[in-house]
């Protein structure tokens, strides 16, 4: 517990009280926003803010988490550490192409296929790692233990029996778990980028959202099978995940983080988080979902950058399907992702952001809340 309030702690008076100095970094460095033509027009005097904010809270939570243990004289596990590589690992891939943006002064930097494929790489290394390294139970970080043998299944709360990928054999499940683990990676952290763009909108969804992993984490290291103070009662119900409230540390740090970072971001916004932090802080949410072995309940939780990634694909979709029929493609809405759509029909910046920050929070909760009677009704 005290490793998790100094994480989190910590992390949250590291952004907010070192972010107005990063701010006049990146100034002196001319890391400015660059603004497409093609968007709202509004978003024009936004242009020249400085980018690039994900460094701030990516740096926070790694020293927030690092401190938050040596604080509670715990050790920093594995798990822990593979989440803020995965957050570190896709935000270089956004950093990376940030810094082409601000260096050539276009909405371009790295090209579509060379941005995936920087994310296939930090994901497969992320797959490979969380497959071994097992722990004096015998359990790697994406793996349970079931009379004595090791399970790679696919969990939406618990385990789904029948889709293990340990039955494929050693080489063939474990690239099977690799393409599985590098598909929802991909998907959240260019979910989290795609509701980026409006001031504060994807770091107040994120907060809500890896705040969920908090109380995951602490509810399953008190269902752990390794539990000392598990009652015998309850043995029945125990469940293998590896280091759960380390989980709940890291989320407390990353959360923090953002919470600091927020006060800077939130309209009107002092400094974005750039591509560096929205597909870092996807990255995260899917190694939380991943580790903590409720990958398919990420649906729920990260809802709102489903909904945002979903407008896109309709609207291009119906795009190319229109002009393939018609001659003359036809649009759904005013513009995509969906935050522009509203900003279009002249909603105010900051009641879109509020609305889709309780919108995201609702997913949060039902998603809990899914996560809580599913346990409490074994």
């Amino acid at each position: 517990m005290i490793a998790l309030l100094v994480a989190g702690g910590f992390s949250l008076a590291f952004t907010l009280f070192l972010t107005p100095l990063f701010i006049k970094l990146f100034n002196r460095l001319k890391w400015g926003q660059f603004i497409r033509d093609d968007g709202p027009q509004s978003h024009h005097t936004k242009r020249g803010t400085p980018t690039m904010g994900g460094i701030i809270f990516i740096l926070g939570a790694g020293i927030g988490y690092m401190v938050g243990h040596l604080v509670g004289q715990t050790d920093m596990t594995l798990v822990g550490v593979l989440v803020l590589f995965l957050m570190a690992g896709m935000g270089l891939v956004g950093f990376i192409d940030d810094f082409l943006k601000t260096r050539k002064q276009r909405s371009l930097g790295l090209g579509g296929w060379a941005k995936v494929a920087g994310q296939v790489i930090v994901a497969s290394i992320f797959a490979a790692v969380a497959l071994n390294f097992p722990d004096e139970n015998n359990l790697t970080p994406a793996s349970t233990i079931i009379d004595g043998v090791r399970h790679t299944y696919i969990s939406g709360v618990r385990d789904i029996s029948w889709l293990d990928f340990a039955t494929f054999g050693l080489i063939a499940g474990g690239i099977i778990f690799a393409i599985w683990t590098t598909l929802i990676i991909v998907s959240a952290s260019n979910g989290v980028n795609v509701a980026d763009g409006l001031d504060g909108l994807a770091t107040g969804a994120s907060i809500f959202a890896i705040s969920a992993y908090i109380f995951i984490g602490f509810w399953q290291s008190n269902q752990s099978c390794f539990n000392a103070n598990l009652l015998p009662e309850d043995a029945g119900y125990c469940y293998t995940v590896r280091d759960p409230l380390d989980l709940a540390v890291v989320a407390a740090a990353i959360a923090g983080a953002l919470i600091g970072f927020l006060w800077y971001n939130t309209s009107p916004a002092q400094i974005f988080m750039g591509d560096t932090g929205s597909l870092g802080l996807g990255g995260a949410l899917a190694a939380l979902a991943i580790l903590s072995r409720t990958e398919l309940l990420l649906i729920l939780i990260g809802g709102l950058f489903l909904i945002v990634t979903g407008s896109v694909i309709l609207q291009r979709g119906y795009f190319k399907l229109t002009k393939w029929r018609f001659g003359q493609g036809r649009r759904i809405f005013l513009m995509s992702p969906l935050q522009h759509h509203f900003e279009l029909k002249g909603w105010a910046e900051i009641t879109i952001v509020v609305r889709f920050w309780l919108i995201a929070a609702l997913f949060v909760a039902v998603g809990v809340g899914v996560f809580y009677l599913e346990w409490i009704t074994r």
